[in-house]
């Protein structure tokens, strides 16, 4: 009981948030013609246990699961039509529903997922308790914890968005930042870029990745009072892009986040740094954003750009 309860204030307190602005919109569907192999295969790929099934207007007509999946083949009809297998009394979420509603659901009915729908039951998104914690760290694109549990999190290589595990030594691309230039801050972005050019990355994810790690970078230069680093680490789906420093930290992250607000000095104000929109442009360019900062022992900044729209 103890536990419903702090859900229900946790779903309350953020009640405002609708589903849309914190489901995955990048949905795997399949159509109801294929065949149960190729859900098999597909959820193996992408690492999913549900794919909702759509007709031609991306409408939804039901869902397969990986317990479907295992009655196929237990059955021995892996190679029949989806719609033949396919639950069709599917559970949704609408686009506006909050997540309180939405915690509510998967709460009563115990389930992995939910297809999101618009008002003409076409797929949008769908949303999993994992999407409603990130869809919360989305939402305010930041963490901030004084928590001690968090702090040795600043020195660990685990991904602060999906939990994985993001070795300095694996990572396809490192820049060293040298904070006692303020002229050269900008040179990790730039060649990073040119790195993911080579890479053959969509010239628009570049250009993001090139605004956000630039402005990541440049915070690193003029705030931390540290020397920090740039990592790039390229999955299937996705780019992660992670800067860290051993700097000062940031005091009051929110306070931080606010449009026009900056520590830097006259001195790098000539330089034309200090608008105080680095962490607003960081937020705008990036699909998720995540930061942690403890005063005097630095600031870890992970942002994740998804490859696969």
């Amino acid at each position: 009981m103890k536990n419903k309860k702090g859900l229900k204030k946790y779903a309350d307190i953020f009640a405002h948030i609708k589903a849309s602005d914190i489901m995955t919109k990048n949905v795997t569907t399949l159509a109801p013609e294929n065949k149960m192999s190729q859900a098999k295969e597909m959820m193996r790929i992408k690492k999913i246990s549900g794919i909702p099934i759509v007709d031609k207007e991306n409408k939804l007509i039901g869902i397969i699961s990986l317990e479907d999946i295992i009655k196929a083949l237990e059955f021995n009809k892996i190679n029949e039509p989806i719609q033949n297998m396919m639950t069709t009394n599917v559970r949704t979420v609408n686009m506006n529903d909050n997540i309180a509603n939405i915690v509510e659901k998967f709460d009563i009915l115990k389930l992995r997922r939910f297809p999101v729908i618009d008002k003409n039951n076409k797929v949008q998104g769908i949303i999993s308790r994992v999407d409603i914690l990130h869809g919360i760290l989305e939402k305010f694109n930041l963490i901030y914890s004084h928590d001690k549990k968090r702090n040795s999190t600043l020195s660990q290589e685990i991904s602060l968005v999906t939990g994985e595990k993001l070795l300095i030594k694996e990572a396809e691309f490192h820049f060293a930042i040298d904070n006692a230039d303020v002229i050269a801050a900008g040179t990790g972005a730039a060649l990073l870029q040119q790195f993911l050019k080579k890479k053959e990355i969509d010239n628009e994810i570049i250009r993001r990745i090139g605004v956000a790690t630039y402005e990541a970078e440049t915070n690193v230069v003029i705030h931390s009072k540290s020397t920090g680093d740039v990592f790039c680490y390229i999955k299937e789906d996705r780019i992660i892009i992670r800067i860290t420093d051993s700097g000062i930290g940031i005091e009051d992250l929110e306070q931080a986040m606010e449009e026009g607000f900056t520590t830097a000095s006259d001195y790098v104000k000539e330089f034309g740094f200090g608008a105080g929109m680095g962490l607003q442009n960081m937020k705008r360019f990036t699909d998720k954003l995540v930061i942690i900062s403890e005063k005097k022992k630095g600031t870890q900044v992970e942002m994740v750009f998804f490859t696969d729209k």
